[in-house]
């Protein structure tokens, strides 16, 4: 109802974002370039839309030829600077997506600092069998203190960005039209099918460059995982077992996994938190009165896999531990075109890791 109060602040924040684009853009402003080849996941929009899902299927992708490290700033987190993650750390201390990751991946060495600059030129001093042949920077589209080798920009297919307007009117961190600095744009949270005339219609409205490529990926929920594998009771199967939901969700956007559950239990009872929300002994008290009200036989609960690494860290009852669940996610591209990402990411690191390669070579000799 007052939202035209908000479009002067729009204006504000649009005309400082512009100015300090064009201070990158013409170079007052200076991005670090690294010898080390980076690759920048992030989106143009404020709420999800998939970073971490897609994140995750670079590692997957590249740690079984390369060393790699992903740098993110640890959103909501209680400490500063530079730090290591841990399989072993807390959630509060480096961030529940980095923590996420690291648990998934405890080969792969993971950093969170606010300044990505001060972490690349930390991890640059580690001993040189340590170094990274590439690095992931998470959520770092408008971070361009850091020159990235490949840019990839997400953005929702439900969410249609020429649709949207800045910050605080709508939810873009900045205009529509900087989708020009990505390599790659990739339409996430698809359908499992997009008719021709949609791709037409979503290409016309990128107006895509011939430096960008376009894909787009599809959200597939993977089988239920016990939070707590020692305390659980047996795993429900949710196309066979009826079970009552009590669904906890601390994420921007919780209607698409609510949508999945749908199609299985019709009794679902929401407890929505803001994204990253850090959960307290008070959030726990009402998610275990809610689920002690909900009358069935057989009844869980399910939240993501971000929030379940918050929600670990707490003291939990030992009821809630035995039927507290997650649903692990992952990322289908559309219509085979996961090989030319593949492709096209797989080159990069190594084109640029044998440049890099050589380079030190030939450095040594001169020496």
């Amino acid at each position: 109802m007052f939202k035209f109060l908000l479009y002067p602040f729009s204006a504000i924040y649009g005309l400082i974002i512009s100015i300090r684009n064009f201070l990158y853009d013409y170079k007052i402003f200076q991005s670090t370039e690294f010898e080390i080849p980076v690759i920048s996941i992030g989106n143009i929009t404020v709420g999800g839309t998939g970073k971490t899902p897609h994140t995750e299927y670079l590692v997957e992708l590249l740690r079984k030829q390369f060393i790699i490290t992903t740098i993110s700033r640890g959103y909501k987190r209680k400490t500063n600077g530079y730090q290591e993650v841990e399989v072993s750390s807390l959630a509060t201390a480096v961030g529940d997506e980095p923590l996420q990751i690291k648990r998934k991946f405890s080969d792969v060495q993971v950093i969170v600092d606010e300044k990505r600059v001060h972490a690349i030129k930390k991890i640059q001093v580690q001993e040189a069998a340590h170094l990274p042949d590439v690095i992931l920077l998470d959520d770092a589209f408008q971070h361009r203190s850091v020159s990235a080798g490949i840019n990839i920009l997400l953005i929702d297919f439900n969410r249609p960005i020429d649709q949207d307007q800045l910050m605080p009117v709508g939810r873009l961190r900045e205009p529509s039209w900087q989708m020009r600095r990505a390599n790659v744009i990739i339409y996430t949270k698809c359908p499992q099918e997009i008719s021709p005339i949609t791709r037409r219609i979503i290409m016309k409205d990128v107006n895509l460059r011939p430096y960008q490529n376009l894909f787009f990926t599809t959200m597939v929920y993977q089988p239920l995982s016990p939070v707590f594998p020692e305390k659980a009771i047996e795993t429900p199967k949710l196309a066979s077992d009826r079970v009552s939901v009590l669904l906890v969700t601390g994420i921007a956007n919780p209607e698409h996994l609510h949508k999945y559950l749908s199609t299985f239990t019709e009794d679902i009872t929401d407890l929505k938190y803001p994204d990253h929300h850090n959960f307290n002994a008070s959030n726990i008290l009402q998610i275990e009165q809610k689920f002690a009200s909900i009358d069935s036989e057989r009844k869980i609960i399910i939240t993501t896999e971000k929030d379940s690494m918050r929600l670990k860290d707490m003291d939990l009852s030992e009821d809630m531990k035995a039927n507290l669940f997650y649903i692990p996610l992952k990322i289908k591209f559309l219509d085979s075109e996961g090989k030319n990402f593949d492709e096209k990411i797989v080159t990069y690191v190594r084109e640029n890791k044998s440049n890099r390669d050589l380079h030190k070579r030939k450095s040594k000799k001169a020496n």
